[in-house]
């Protein structure tokens, strides 16, 4: 069953309902008048012949033999002692007589209603045959439902129209979001009023929008991976032709054993970062921050490294420490455009602070944009920056610098940044971004691995 049809069926039915309960409460309230009339007029003239009798005018009272309104007389104890005709049967009951008093009361019975009063020494009642009322009831109930059998068809045509109108909008809809595929992304157009179909189509295109950002991001996704394995792949090219050449060359083979660790692991990334899943383990091993930190300035002549000559050690995973090291420098040098305009500075913060000094630069260098505060670590850190003299992070950007494939005014962040987000907090870490005109400094935080006494 179509969903036109469920709304045509539904509507009839409320339609049949409506006429119905209209039926009833016209019938009802005819009746309700007609009966209340006839109560207001019976109460009326029997307190007229009661006054009358009471003020001794008694010979004015008319009795008349037929006609709608019937005066009896009753005895206290109930007994009928004065009647319009000998087969009276407009008769109050005995037990209603006796409890007259000299209010008017009315009395209701099957076919004919009555009031009834006490005077001196009687209890007069004044009746009036009802079965007329049925009668008009029934002639205005059987001229409804003769009326209704007319509006019932002509009801659910209108129905079945309005139908057929209203849902225009709707099919429309329809075939526009029909017309929707991987390919064809756009957003319906409505121009309709914001009711529960525009909500719907807003709800679509908000859906149209989400898809349209997954396939972007997809695409971007692709062009990174590209570019991220591009250059260890072309590295690894190399090493395995001088190989080809000089197969007892033992270096080449572990430095393109290391390339090819270091590719896989990427590759893992490359995956967790598309799936939206945060890879949280690690190979933990001891690692001298300092002599890491000296192999990957190491690969790109030109940084400057700054630290301490003796450093404590770290818990983490080397190789991917390595890599987060590696990322945020190459991304400093893209930034500054020269490895000369980098730094990359070591220091310790053996108190927890929110806001850990940098022991190589001045308090006037102090950084006026940054991302939100960090957390006062509860223990003691080991803090390494890298810096570039690049043209700074616009303000636009920097919040959301961290996020995959984020974009700006100046270009994207690709996905270099994430994943060095990701290895920082896996270790326990984090990484604190701060930028002004001419200075980026990226600060990453990692538990010291403490001594035990």
């Amino acid at each position: 069953m179509s969903f036109r049809t469920r709304l045509i069926l539904a509507y009839t039915i409320l339609w049949v309902l409506i006429l119905a309960l209209t039926l009833t409460i016209a019938v009802y309230s005819i009746n309700f008048g007609l009966y209340g009339q006839v109560e207001r007029t019976l109460l009326r003239y029997v307190n007229e012949v009661a006054q009358l009798y009471a003020s001794g005018r008694a010979g004015e009272i008319s009795l008349p033999r037929s006609g709608p309104v019937n005066v009896s007389f009753y005895s206290s104890g109930g007994q009928l002692l004065i009647a319009p005709t000998p087969d009276f049967e407009q008769k109050v009951p005995k037990n209603f007589i006796r409890a007259a008093s000299s209010t008017a009361k009315p009395y209701y019975a099957p076919n004919f209603m009555a009031a009834y009063q006490e005077i001196p020494g009687a209890v007069v009642a004044v009746s009036q045959d009802t079965r007329y009322i049925e009668s008009i009831s029934t002639t205005v109930r059987n001229t409804l439902i003769q009326g209704m059998a007319f509006l019932l068809p002509l009801g659910a045509l209108l129905i079945v129209l309005a139908a057929r109108l209203s849902l225009i909008p709707l099919h429309r809809a329809a075939s526009e979001v029909d017309k929707r595929g991987p390919r064809n992304l756009e957003p319906i157009v409505y121009t309709g009023p914001k009711d529960d179909l525009g909500v719907m189509v807003e709800r679509v295109n908000e859906l149209l929008a989400e898809l349209q950002e997954a396939r972007d991001r997809e695409r971007a996704f692709l062009a990174e991976v590209s570019h991220e394995l591009r250059t260890p792949l072309t590295s690894l090219n190399g090493y395995l032709e001088r190989l080809s050449r000089n197969p007892g060359d033992t270096e080449m083979l572990e430095r393109s054993r290391k390339i090819a660790t270091h590719t896989a692991r990427m590759v893992q990334d490359l995956l967790a970062l598309a799936r939206g899943e945060a890879e949280r383990s690690v190979n933990a091993h001891i690692i001298n921050l300092g002599d890491l930190l000296r192999q990957a300035v190491g690969e790109y002549p030109g940084v400057i490294l700054k630290m301490p000559p003796e450093f404590p050690e770290v818990l983490g995973d080397p190789d991917r420490l390595l890599q987060l090291a590696r990322n945020l420098i190459a991304n400093a040098i893209r930034a500054a455009g020269t490895p000369e305009k980098v730094q990359v500075r070591v220091w310790m913060v053996k108190e927890p602070t929110d806001n850990p000094p940098d022991p190589y630069e001045s308090a006037d260098e102090a950084r006026v944009t940054s991302t939100p505060e960090m957390k006062p670590p509860k223990q003691p850190w080991a803090a390494f920056a890298i810096v570039d003299r690049g043209p700074g992070i616009t303000p636009e950007i920097l919040p959301r610098l961290f996020t995959r494939f984020a974009r700006g005014p100046e270009g994207g962040t690709g996905l270099g940044l994430a994943i060095a987000k990701q290895i920082a907090e896996a270790h326990g870490g984090e990484i604190r971004v701060a930028s002004r005109p001419g200075e980026t400094r990226f600060t990453v935080f990692l538990p010291l691995l403490m001594d035990e006494e």
